[in-house]
Formats: C-alpha cells, sequence, structure tokens
C-alpha cells in the first residue's frame, strides 16, 4: 500500500497534470479530460493552496488570473525593437525579394527559406526570467508597448512556467489570436447582451487582450502563438528558424511548426502559395493574411541584416482581400438596448465582395481615435469572407475633414451620455430612453427569448411612438382597440398578437431571464441559472451565490445582482407576475430510457427543417446535451448549409459528423422504437 501524498507532493502533482492537459489541448489539439474533470483538478488545487498558503507558487494554474481590474496600461520598452515585415502581393514582389536574398549572401551559400502562415492576430512580446512568466507585452509602436502581464497569465496557452531547458532570460514575439468558434461564440454574446459585435476575429482579440478585468480575458479563450524572439540568454541560440520552432514545442509554447515547410527557390515559395490557398486555407481554426516567408539560417539572417523599418530577410507574402475605397460622409449614432452608444460611419455607396455597402459599424470612439477618421476622409474598406465589412485605414485625409467626437447628448432621447470608468463604450444613462426601450422589447419579443410573434421591429416602434407600451410588463396591457388603432394591423393580425403573447406567459424562467436583457447574461447563462434558482431566490441572491453557478463569474453575477436589487428591476417582476406569467424553473420531459443520455450534439450552419433551438430541444428530450462548442468529448456534430469553423473543428478532432437528413433519420428511430415499445 503506497504511502499518503504529502500536500506539497500532491500540489506539486496536480501542477504538472494541469500543465500536461493545457498541453495536450493547446499544443496538440487532442484534449484529454473534458472540461468538468479538468475544473476539478483546478479546484482541488486551489483548495490544497488555499489550505496551505505557504505553497503558493506564482507559476501555479491557479494563480492565471489575480488581483484587481487595472484601469490603466504602463508603457513597456521593448529590450530589442519589434519590427514589421516588408509585404508582397504579386509573384514578382516574391521574386525580386528573392534575387535581392541571394545577392546579399555568398554564392557558395543558397538560402533555405521557412514559410509558415501570417496569423492575423495581435503582436504581443513575452519575456520570461528563468523558465517563469515575468512581462508581456504589446507591440505598439515597436519600441514602446503597453503592459498587458495580468491578462497574458489569464490565457491559457502562454505557459507561466516553461518546459525542459530553457535560457535564463528570453524574450519571445508573437500573435494572441483568436480562433473562428470562439469568435462566433464570443460574438453571439455580444448580440444578446445588446453590444455590438466584433467585426473579426483580431479586433476581438485585440479588445479582449486589452480588457481592464483579467477575468473577462480569460473567458474570451485567447491562445498565443510564439514565431520569433528577441532576447536569448543563458544557453545556446537555436542555429535556424526551424530549430527555435522546434524549441518552443520543447517549452510547451505553441508555434506554426505543424504548418512550416521548408522550400529552396521562388518556384518553390510562388507554386506552395498557390497550393496552400487552394488546399490549407479554408481548414485552418484561425485567421490569417497571407503566409511569411522567411531565411531559415539565423546566421545568414544575421548576414542580411535590417532596414530601418523591416528586416532583409522576411516578408510577408499577402493574399488578396477584397477592397473598395469610399468617402466618410457623415457619422451616426446607435443605441443599443444596455444604452451602449455605437459610431457608424455612412459611406459613399461603393460595390465591394458582392454587394454594395454604403454604412460600416466603427465600434466604439478608441477604434475612431486609433484609425484617426475624419468626416470627409477616403478609407478603405475590406470583406474578407466576412458578413461585416471594416474600416482598414485612411487613405486620404480631407482638408476640412471634421473631427469625430463622441455625442454629450443622446440621440435616441436628448439624455446625458456617460463613459464608465475603466470601459470603452459610452452610453446613455437615461433607462427610458426610446431607443433602448425599443431595442429592449424587440429582445425580448425575439425568438430566442419570449417568442412574440408579431411583435417585430415596425410593431415595437410604432407602440414607442405613441406611448402604449414603456416597458416589457406594458406589453401584456395592450387591448385589442389600442392595436387597432395602429397601421400595421387589422382584426385577425391584432388577435394573433394577443394570442402569441398571452402563450408567451408559460415560458420558462430561463426564457424570462434571458428576455429580461440583463447585461453579459446570455441565453445558456440564463439556462444555467433557471436550473438552480427559482425567481424568488434569485431576487434576493447575494453575488457570492450567483457565483457559485457554473459559467457565472464575478463580472456577470454583479450585473445580475445590479439588475435584481434595482427598484426598476425588482418592479419590473412583480408587474410581470402580476399579468400571468408564469416564470416557472423549467421541466425537461425526458424521453423513456434517455436514448442520447451521455451524448453531446453540436449544431452548425443553418437548418432547413426546423430552428437550431427547437433541434436542441429534441435533443434534450431524449436525454442529451447541447453544447456551442466543439471538443473532443463531442458526440455527433449536425452541420447544415454553409456550416462553418464548427465542422472543421469537427474534421480534425474526428468527431462524427450528421447531416441534418440523418439526424432527423436518427430522431425518427428513436420516437418509433419508444413508441414500439410502449406498445409491447
Amino acid at each position: 500500500m503506497s504511502a499518503k501524498k504529502t500536500p506539497k507532493a500532491e500540489i506539486e502533482a496536480l501542477r504538472e497534470e494541469i500543465r500536461r492537459h493545457d498541453r495536450s489541448y493547446y499544443l496538440l489539439d487532442n484534449p484529454t479530460v473534458s472540461d468538468a474533470e479538468y475544473d476539478r483538478l483546478v479546484a482541488r488545487l486551489k483548495a490544497l493552496e488555499t489550505a496551505h498558503p505557504d505553497l503558493v507558487a506564482p507559476d501555479s494554474p491557479t494563480q492565471r488570473v489575480g488581483g484587481r481590474a487595472s484601469s490603466t496600461f504602463r508603457p513597456v520598452k521593448h529590450a530589442v525593437p519589434m519590427l514589421s515585415l516588408d509585404n508582397a502581393y504579386e509573384e514578382a514582389d516574391i521574386r525580386n525579394w528573392v534575387e535581392r536574398v541571394r545577392k546579399n549572401l555568398p554564392p557558395g551559400e543558397p538560402p533555405v527559406y521557412v514559410v509558415e502562415p501570417k496569423i492575423d492576430g495581435l503582436s504581443c512580446a513575452l519575456t520570461y526570467e528563468d523558465g517563469a512568466l515575468a512581462r508581456a507585452a504589446t507591440r505598439g509602436d515597436g519600441e514602446t508597448g503597453e503592459d498587458v502581464t495580468a491578462n497574458a497569465r489569464a490565457i491559457r496557452s502562454i505557459p507561466l512556467k516553461l518546459d525542459g531547458k530553457f535560457p535564463k532570460r528570453l524574450e519571445l514575439r508573437g500573435e494572441v489570436y483568436m480562433t473562428f468558434e470562439t469568435f462566433d461564440a464570443v460574438n453571439e454574446e455580444e448580440k444578446r447582451a445588446g453590444r455590438e459585435p466584433f467585426a473579426n476575429p483580431r479586433n476581438c482579440a485585440a479588445g479582449s487582450l486589452r480588457q481592464k478585468d483579467p477575468s473577462i480575458t480569460k473567458a474570451r479563450d485567447l491562445r498565443f502563438t510564439a514565431h520569433s524572439y528577441g532576447v536569448w540568454e543563458g544557453i545556446n541560440e537555436p542555429l535556424s528558424h526551424m530549430d527555435f520552432l522546434e524549441r518552443c514545442s520543447l517549452f510547451g509554447l505553441e508555434s506554426n511548426r505543424r504548418y512550416a515547410q521548408t522550400l529552396s527557390s521562388a518556384d518553390d515559395i510562388v507554386s506552395y502559395y498557390a497550393q496552400f490557398k487552394d488546399k490549407q486555407l479554408a481548414q485552418l481554426q484561425f485567421a490569417i493574411d497571407g503566409l511569411v516567408i522567411k531565411v531559415n539560417s539565423f546566421a545568414q539572417q544575421k548576414r542580411l541584416g535590417f532596414t530601418a523599418k523591416s528586416p532583409r530577410w522576411g516578408i510577408a507574402f499577402k493574399y488578396p482581400a477584397q477592397q473598395a475605397t469610399s468617402v466618410v460622409r457623415e457619422i451616426e449614432y446607435s443605441v443599443g438596448r444596455t444604452g451602449a452608444i455605437t459610431p457608424v460611419a455612412k459611406l459613399e455607396p461603393v460595390f465591394c465582395a458582392g454587394v454594395t455597402i454604403s454604412s460600416v459599424t466603427l465600434h466604439n470612439f478608441e477604434e475612431i481615435a486609433r484609425l484617426g477618421i475624419r468626416i470627409g476622409d477616403r478609407v478603405l474598406i475590406e470583406r474578407a469572407g466576412e458578413v461585416i465589412p471594416k474600416v482598414i485605414k485612411v487613405v486620404e485625409k480631407s482638408k476640412n475633414g471634421s473631427l469625430v467626437r463622441p455625442p454629450r447628448e443622446c440621440p435616441g432621447c436628448g439624455g446625458p451620455v456617460v463613459k464608465e470608468e475603466g470601459m470603452v463604450a459610452y452610453r446613455c444613462d437615461n433607462v427610458s430612453c426610446p431607443a433602448q426601450v425599443r431595442r429592449t422589447l424587440e429582445h425580448f419579443a425575439s425568438r430566442s427569448a419570449m417568442d412574440i410573434v408579431g411583435l417585430g421591429d415596425a410593431a415595437v416602434d410604432q407602440l414607442v411612438s405613441k406611448r402604449l407600451v414603456k416597458d416589457a410588463a406594458d406589453i401584456y396591457g395592450l387591448t385589442k382597440a389600442q392595436l387597432m388603432e395602429l397601421e400595421l394591423f387589422a382584426d385577425k393580425k391584432a388577435d394573433n398578437l394577443l394570442a402569441r403573447i398571452e402563450a408567451s406567459k408559460a415560458k420558462g424562467l430561463d426564457r424570462v431571464i434571458f428576455a429580461l436583457g440583463i447585461r453579459h447574461v446570455g441565453e445558456k447563462t440564463a439556462e444555467t441559472i433557471a436550473e438552480r434558482m427559482d425567481i424568488d431566490s434569485l431576487l434576493d441572491a447575494p453575488v457570492e451565490a450567483l457565483e457559485a453557478v457554473p459559467d457565472v463569474g464575478p463580472v456577470v453575477a454583479k450585473s445580475i445582482r445590479d439588475f435584481f436589487s434595482s427598484a426598476k428591476g425588482r418592479e419590473l417582476i412583480i408587474r410581470l407576475r402580476a399579468h400571468g406569467l408564469k416564470m416557472r424553473k423549467p421541466e425537461r420531459t425526458i424521453a423513456a430510457g434517455a436514448p442520447f443520455a451521455g451524448m453531446t450534439f453540436v449544431f452548425t450552419g443553418e437548418l432547413k427543417r426546423g430552428t437550431r433551438a427547437e433541434a436542441e430541444e429534441l435533443v434534450k428530450s431524449l436525454g442529451g446535451k447541447a453544447s456551442g462548442s466543439v471538443s473532443a468529448k463531442t458526440s455527433y456534430v449536425v452541420a447544415g448549409e454553409a456550416a462553418g469553423s464548427k465542422l472543421k473543428k469537427a474534421q480534425m478532432l474526428g468527431v462524427k459528423i450528421l447531416t441534418e437528413d440523418k439526424f432527423q433519420d436518427m430522431i425518427k428511430k428513436q420516437t418509433d422504437d419508444n413508441h414500439s415499445s410502449r406498445k409491447q
């Protein structure tokens, strides 16, 4: 019988096991435990460290998020400047670059080139001292960046301590990025919370890394991949770029090693560029904007040296994006249901990527300042496979361009506009603002919330304009006579809407919580809360009780507490109850035998035989689980039309994939089997 481990030994074993799981997940894309099992390991480690505070170490996985939210990012000067690569867009550019490289090297030393994807992320430098993460900084202007150490420590793919034999001091350079799947999930939450979705994964990753609260960064599931280094002290440096990529794997760091290829000529590079675009580009789980070509030998890199702005030994071979230029005619302001004010650039209409674009969101006023946009400027817009076009840069400044400033008054109600400390968004502070009321009511009536068909944008607009409805509870007091006074409603249509309003009173508590539009509370979070609390306990639940609910962190818990402790929130619940809303905890009818017990389904793409929510309900009624993300533990991915990143990840992980027809056949079989067993 083996001796019981000492606390120190168990702590060290747990730390190593958690690091091993992190390596499997991020380096090998091969998760070895479920999320729940991983969380249990971290919880056990946290409990041991709480009981033995003298054993807590800064590189422990429990220390990924620590300290209070920061209000500033202090400047950090890079030990070696972070220069950017020159860009090539044509085959001729690459051939000319290869020729320059060959001319500047001795005739007997032909270069070997390494080609790898150029990840479209945020440049970041990580400094390790004696193998422990000491500092993280953004690129900034190349000379000076911003200290984002607290947030970098929250990123699980960044090891807090390096593996193997490492340099005494090492400054790594790389990209912080986000997978398409994570990007989709974050944007869904942004839309459900009434905020403007991010334009692309890069903007989302950049905004997530620069959060004032590291716990938000942690929740965004960012990744870091190393592509070079600035400082290497203490052990022998690698001799080549491929050698460096191999060392990264030994350190426990993600790199592009799996995609990197060594080539020997311009013909090879041009051929590989076309091949990668045709065969591999669509399979990637992250955004790239081209390939990077580097001379492999570090000795040859040293001989080639640098220009004032870029290294001579490397170049970015960009893939063409679909771009166009247009003039910013004016800036309009959109007010969301949480009061967030989003600047929208109204453009001279321009055709790009198959559509005519006349407006584009600018996200927030920090983005406007970063781009330096003024009214009258000509801007470059891009739509590279994305639904939302984005402004890349200003290409021609207007001589008389007007500055874009945040509005002092809300465009929806004329009330004061405020900016919360530590937040990017400007917000209307008037909860009765008609623009907010409209967005709130539209959300309340939406399919995923109370599903009140007929209460769409136009109907809501008229109801608010005529002051018949000021909040969600007023919907339940509407009469047929009031509806008949509106332009949109005839006799039958008014009856139908009143019937749908009446039917919505039976919706479960999960739907009601989501429909209320509480900041940061999405559909899945509302469902999780409703499974654990009834409306009475929720009204008085302290923050600590809310944080005990899975997937509810401090920010979400505070938002929920603020809503239900406010006079307006409590009054709304009282009035909804008075109108007959049941707000019952969700009761799920599980089919006999629970044929899908232990199975997890993920739906992606457009379904033709019902909504995704309806399909997920079918799975749950048969004892299964519906998830929004794909992992090695996923049982089936059901792929509809135009399936995206989730399908790609399923293929990569070897998860079973069903067409919508195959899924319906599976459901029919289970239904028929249950029917047969009941007859017997």
